[in-house]
């Protein structure tokens, strides 16, 4: 539930900066019961405005920028999980992340750094699986099966 909230508010932020000129007030109500109708598991009572509330992505300088939380949370399982296939104290993988990420800073963007650390793209894999969405042995099965695929 946490998860798809978060969905919510991501997609909604968006979609509703993706338009110009911008959205009246009742097309950023049409626009949030759009997302709830595709994305919320429970309903919301149609008197709810939740929107007038939303201060994150109006008032906090977050406008179309909400997804940057769950981005987050993807980079940083991801990163952790070079840690979980290494060996958590693993020095070398200890090493390449203070290399790779924390010594450079923002001197790099950020997509370059972690892959820098990662040697590849972000995945989605492991926050899945850190949100208990799907477990290793999913995962493995599905690469190992892609791989079967690719060769």
């Amino acid at each position: 539930m946490q998860t798809l909230r978060q969905i919510e508010f991501a997609l909604f932020d968006l979609l509703i900066h993706a338009h110009t000129p911008a959205l009246s007030y009742d097309g950023i109500l049409e626009t949030l019961n759009t997302v709830r109708h595709d994305i919320s598991v429970m309903q919301t009572p149609d008197y709810n405005r939740f929107a007038n509330g939303f201060s994150h992505i109006f008032a906090g300088g977050y406008a179309a920028g909400y997804y940057s939380y769950k981005w987050a949370e993807l980079l940083s399982a991801d990163a952790f999980s070079k840690f979980e296939e290494d060996g958590i104290f693993n020095p070398a993988t200890g090493k390449a992340f203070r290399e790779s990420i924390l010594s450079v800073g923002g001197s790099f963007p950020a997509k370059t750094n972690f892959e820098n650390f990662r040697g590849r793209s972000a995945s989605i894999d492991a926050l899945l699986r850190h949100n208990g969405f799907t477990d290793a042995k999913n995962i493995d099965a599905a690469n190992t099966q892609t791989t079967r695929e690719v060769i």
